[in-house]
């Protein structure tokens, strides 16, 4: 049976690779507080940007989609959501949201994770937010035929709700009784979240959200800038790889917590540099011409044609443009869309 002891995480052995990526998370704190003291940083729209990202990938990630145009007019509420794929957008939308605005104010316990639940289905009906699962469920894979196999059986129905409990208190006893690393801790924390697998839908959405919570609470906020959720969503297969392996026998409390500690490391380290890479480019005083173009799709949200790039730099020439777009589209920065005088191009 599984034992939720967090003080135990003082006696474990941390390798040089997870030492390293704390202390360049940390030090890339260091630079982005820096950056946000700088008046003349506008940083809105690297908000707004991330905030759709956010939304965007992590429902896509689980299968739930709608177009870029429908995401960009749920975000800013210029629509209804038209079924149930978009209703858990909007729901999501708004947990994210409020994250983002009262993070501080959210104490991480199993009654404020069951509101957040309850909240990413407030759009949808069926009742199923805020609601532990009643039954046990599976996590489980489909090959490329459409066969099924299980891959990790979660927490029976019935020990969910004192094991939410205990993950929560241990999380804060380890915080602030333990002295244990919050980016050490944070990653083992959602680990145990997804093993529980509290409720029959939203677990994977839910995680990210509580990612970015307690990243937040313990002053990583990067993820206010850069979209973590979009960060996962490219390296998919790999995160579903690394959460496997250290899940492998969870229950008897002997998985290796360290792949998927790497891994969530990883991410926060990738989102700092491109932080610090979009800051840099945003704040350089003599962009080169192809910068520019590239600049304006790090800041635009949806599609731009040629003729929207021209409006805004008209000191490009148009050969310049499209040789820029190529070199772009070439490099995967940009993706390309439709064709002739339709052509449109959006950041990849």
């Amino acid at each position: 049976m599984r034992i939720f002891d967090y003080e135990q995480l003082k006696k474990i052995s941390i390798d040089t690779e997870v030492l390293s990526l704390i202390s360049e998370i940390k030090e890339l704190k260091g630079k982005q507080n820096f950056f946000n003291n700088m008046k003349r940083i506008k940083l809105d729209k690297l908000i707004q940007i991330a905030k759709i990202q956010s939304i965007e990938s992590s429902n896509r990630i689980e299968g739930i989609v709608t177009t870029e145009q429908r995401i960009n007019d749920l975000y800013h509420e210029k629509t209804t959501p038209k079924n149930r794929d978009e209703e858990e957008i909007m729901g999501y939308r708004d947990v994210l949201n409020t994250i983002h605005e009262n993070y501080e104010h959210i104490p991480l316990t199993a009654n404020h994770i069951l509101q957040m639940h309850r909240d990413l289905y407030k759009f949808s009906a069926g009742g199923v937010g805020g609601k532990y699962k009643a039954v046990q469920n599976y996590i489980q894979e489909e090959d490329a035929e459409g066969n099924k196999k299980i891959r990790f059986t979660p927490l029976e129905a019935f020990l969910t709700p004192n094991a939410i409990n205990s993950i929560c208190e241990e999380y804060g006893k380890a915080l602030n009784l333990y002295n244990i690393e919050p980016l050490l801790l944070i990653p083992i924390f959602i680990l145990d979240f997804l093993c529980i697998h509290p409720f029959a839908d939203g677990n994977g959405r839910m995680s990210r959200l509580l990612t970015l919570l307690l990243l937040y609470q313990n002053g990583f906020t990067v993820g206010k800038y850069i979209s973590f959720e979009k960060l996962i969503e490219k390296k998919k297969d790999r995160y579903y790889d690394t959460l496997q392996t250290s899940s492998t026998k969870w229950h008897e409390s002997k998985n290796d917590i360290m792949p998927f500690v790497k891994y969530m490391l990883q991410i926060i380290v990738v989102a700092y540099r491109d932080f610090e890479e979009r800051v840099l480019t945003v704040t350089e005083k003599k962009l080169t011409k192809a910068n520019q173009i590239e600049e304006l799709f790090n800041t635009h949200l949806g599609k731009l044609s040629k003729a929207e790039i021209k409006k805004l730099l008209p000191d490009i020439s148009e050969p310049m443009i499209e040789r820029t777009l190529r070199e772009l589209v070439k490099e995967s920065a940009i993706k390309k869309i439709g064709a002739g005088k339709n052509t449109t191009y959006v950041k990849a």
